[in-house]
């Protein structure tokens, strides 16, 4: 499996092997809604990420409490033995309730726990990269790291983790982490109307990091804004894929990870790396996030 061109080009992680095509795929609708319980369908999910391989995607992004389990089910079933060149991006650090809220997992055992069953249900010895989730259900918070970290480091000394990223930070915390681990990627809550790490962003580009934001498209309430609606029009293009164009030139270290369970939205995510923002659509879109902001906190405060 090589790099594909039509996929946004390729990004390779300093202190990595990988050539990571810079949209992948993220798992988290391969479930039910709100990543619990099955999908309606198991078999078309199962299609789809046979699809995106095939498609040229080289990079899904996936975690042992999607579902739980069930999102690494479907990945083995679709694809075990996984094809040469394919990297599979874990999370642990948390652990999805019955109520559907995210509490966190950050013990020794919890998260030496997690990797094993990271492990047992993708069918694998070895993990391409873990990514160390911390911070709260609403953002990152300022807590140490250094603990839950240096598990998945002693973790990675023995040959089950081969790279470590973190997920949901700061940028003091990942100050914290490139201490005590390599650190190939972060992932965290970013796009056009959430823009709170541009500068770990262009950061993380300098030293060959990739950044991964998670919900590119806004996450269980998707984006929505007359801006956003007036690019598309004048694009013929869909606001999918006028958001996903953004992020891919935003920074070239970003790596795209929307999930979908249908074929069509892939293949539509897809078709984004071949949209080109002219600089005056740039320019308005990047008054999104400014006008969200300013919604957030309401006149006067």
């Amino acid at each position: 499996m090589s790099p594909s061109p039509e996929l946004g080009g390729a990004f390779a992680p300093a202190g990595t092997s990988f050539a990571l095509n810079r949209i992948g795929y993220g798992a988290i609708k391969l479930t039910g809604p709100m990543a619990w319980g099955p999908p309606n369908d198991r078999r078309a999910a199962v299609a789809v990420v046979r699809q995106a391989v095939r498609l040229g995607i080289n990079h899904i992004d996936t975690s042992d409490y999607y579902g739980p389990y069930i999102a690494n089910e479907i990945i083995r079933k679709a694809l075990h033995p996984y094809p040469k060149g394919l990297t599979i991006v874990t999370k642990v650090g948390a652990r999805l309730g019955p109520d559907k809220s995210w509490p966190a997992a950050l013990s020794k055992q919890e998260l030496i726990d997690a990797v094993h069953d990271n492990l047992r249900h993708l069918g694998l010895d070895a993990l391409d990269v873990v990514n160390l989730r911390v911070g709260g259900q609403f953002g990152p918070n300022d807590n140490s790291i250094a603990e839950p970290l240096s598990v998945l480091a002693e973790l990675q000394t023995q040959g089950l983790i081969r790279h470590i990223g973190l997920s949901n930070i700061s940028a003091g915390q990942f100050a914290e982490g490139e201490k005590i681990a390599k650190i190939v990627c972060v992932q965290n809550h970013y796009n056009l109307a959430h823009r709170l790490d541009d500068v770990l962003i262009d950061d993380l580009a300098g030293k060959g990091i990739a950044f991964v934001p998670f919900f590119p498209l806004g996450g269980f309430r998707p984006l929505q804004s007359p801006i956003l609606d007036e690019a598309a029009a004048a694009l013929g293009a869909t606001t999918r894929q006028v958001a996903l164009a953004w992020l891919l030139q935003r920074a070239p270290n970003i790596l795209i990870i929307a999930g979908t369970s249908s074929a069509d939205h892939l293949r539509e995510n897809l078709n984004a790396a071949t949209l080109r923002l002219p600089p005056e659509t740039v320019d308005r879109l990047d008054q999104i996030a400014a006008t969200a902001a300013q919604e957030k906190t309401g006149p006067g405060r």
